[in-house]
């Protein structure tokens, strides 16, 4: 069954269950748990209910992933007013299943101001009408994905991909430098509501980062006995967004080491403009076999 933009969006439509508290489903994306895009985005989409100023955007959140979700349960998000100052706004959110924080993540709201303006320019790479999808790519190798979670990786998605270096092999990859770059966008016209389209490129924006500080080690998502998961996150929106045209996110990972790798991303409209960027640490364990 195809997981669809409209799957989607219901996602990010949080049930107000009282006056700073609401509630999220999930959506099992092949990992079993709470894919973090999703906790992100419920967070973000939680914290802005609590907004009264319409003029006030997100600007920054910085969230930790602390326990994997459960996707059969639902998630309750609870927001914490902390302040509302002349020009920001800040918010606290925990994410509560079972009767256990499972993430948590402060998120900045500011007024639209006139300032400083640069940025820098976008990578030279070639466009998206050029690319295959990453869906039809993983399709071609999908007998050798394990039969319980084939479908997971070969059904439609609400966000569309398109890579521009892909690993040739996920099964037997080759060491390759510790960045890549990819077009996205969703798969499907959007309201125009800024904050729908900020919580859609924050779903998205837990892709593909992890996968990049597995690279110069000939690592991934597919290599025997890997661990990975994110275990902190931070966006910025730089300037406004539109998730229903391509964008495109340049990733590097500058470092690993501990068995975290840490990540950063730039994401560009497809005009060149930066409209957010990225950081994450996850962990990047290989398990010894016993």
């Amino acid at each position: 069954m195809a997981y669809t933009l409209d799957d989607l969006r219901q996602l990010l439509d949080l049930e107000r269950i009282e006056h700073n508290i609401f509630r999220g489903q999930s959506k099992d994306i092949g990992s079993g748990s709470v894919f973090g895009g999703q906790a992100l985005a419920q967070a973000l989409v939680a914290a802005a209910r609590t907004v009264d100023d319409p003029g006030r955007s997100p600007h920054s959140m910085h969230g930790y992933f602390i326990l994997p979700g459960d996707v059969d349960a639902p998630i309750v998000y609870e927001v914490d007013r902390i302040r509302n100052g002349n020009s920001f706004t800040t918010r606290r959110v925990v994410a509560v299943q079972h009767g256990r924080a499972i993430f948590n993540m402060s998120a900045s709201f500011h007024v639209t101001e006139q300032g400083a303006d640069h940025q820098t320019d976008m990578p030279d790479v070639p466009g998206p009408e050029s690319l295959p999808r990453e869906l039809d790519l993983l399709r071609k190798i999908a007998h050798r994905v394990p039969e319980e979670r084939r479908s997971f990786f070969t059904e439609e998605r609400p966000i569309e991909f398109r890579p521009v270096d892909p690993v040739s092999d996920p099964f037997n990859p080759e060491p390759m430098p510790p960045r890549r770059h990819l077009w996205l966008r969703a798969r499907g016209p959007l309201p125009d509501d800024p904050l729908v389209h900020q919580s859609v490129l924050a779903y998205a924006s837990d892709y593909g980062l992890l996968g990049t500080a597995l690279r110069p080690h000939g690592l991934t998502f597919a290599s025997p006995n890997m661990q990975v998961a994110s275990l902190d996150h931070a966006l910025w929106f730089h300037r406004s967004v539109r998730a229903d045209e391509w964008m495109l996110f340049a990733i590097d990972s500058p470092s690993a080491s501990g068995a975290r790798g840490f990540t950063r991303g730039q994401i560009f409209n497809e005009n060149g403009t930066l409209i957010a960027s990225v950081t994450q640490e996850g962990l990047i364990r290989r398990r010894t076999s016993e």
